[in-house]
């Protein structure tokens, strides 16, 4: 009797140990989840596709690129402060047809709650002032990639066509959407520039916070490569 409560207990425990087992390895093959994966906690999330956390990107500080997914869930067009597609640039490709958009720092005449930073935009250039300059509204190509009963999803993308945030430099893409500040119902109430708002000295994450995001607030850190392009 006794030999049968014991192999019943050791049975019990190996049972429990197993269990345990694949509980723990259940937990550690989701992992926690990787910078720019999509967070349903806000209304808007994003993802980031380029740059990639780590990468070497460019030429002579610029030829990067930033690339990402925008979904507003359960939103449409108009909530989502979409208000047009968009193919615009420097120069002659400013603002014109078949898809205009205007071509400057600050707030996306477009997308206008996407807020876009890097920790080295400089402060000397026309137009910039230094880390907080929302870069929104240098997107090349903003469209529409999905729609339905469940979300309005758009796409966003921006090749970098000047050092603007310095060469053979660590930096910090920061990206997020604003939330409705104004309570109007739409997600257009970025700034042009990000102020200080906890007074550290920076301007990253933390000030979005406290100003208020929608979304995910998605950071990547990258090198921009300062070699030029041909060997």
């Amino acid at each position: 009797m006794r030999t049968s409560r014991i192999v019943v207990a050791a049975t019990a425990a190996l049972v429990v140990a197993m269990g345990a087992t694949t509980a723990l390895t259940s937990a550690a093959s989701a992992g926690p989840a990787p910078a720019g994966t999509p967070q349903r906690a806000k209304p808007v999330r994003i993802e980031v596709f380029a740059p990639e956390r780590g990468a070497n990107a460019g030429a002579l500080g610029f030829g990067w690129f930033v690339d990402m997914e925008i979904d507003f869930l359960g939103a449409n067009l108009q909530q989502a402060g979409f208000t047009g597609l968009q193919l615009t640039g420097p120069g002659v490709h400013n603002n014109v047809p078949p898809f205009p958009g205007l071509f400057s720092t600050g707030r996306d005449d477009r997308l206008p709650g996407l807020v876009v930073l890097t920790s080295t935009t400089n402060n000397t250039l026309p137009g910039f002032s230094g880390p907080g300059t929302n870069l929104a509204n240098l997107f090349n190509l903003t469209g529409i990639t999905n729609r339905d009963n469940k979300e309005t999803e758009l796409w966003d993308t921006w090749i970098v066509g000047a050092a603007i945030a310095g060469q053979n430099v660590n930096t910090t893409l920061t990206v997020a959407v604003v939330d409705d500040l104004n309570n109007d119902g739409i997600f257009n109430d970025a700034p042009n520039v990000v102020p200080d708002v906890n007074g550290d000295g920076l301007i990253n994450a933390d000030d979005l916070k406290l100003l208020g995001v929608a979304s995910n607030i998605v950071t990547v850190p990258f090198r921009i490569n300062g070699a030029p392009a041909s060997p």
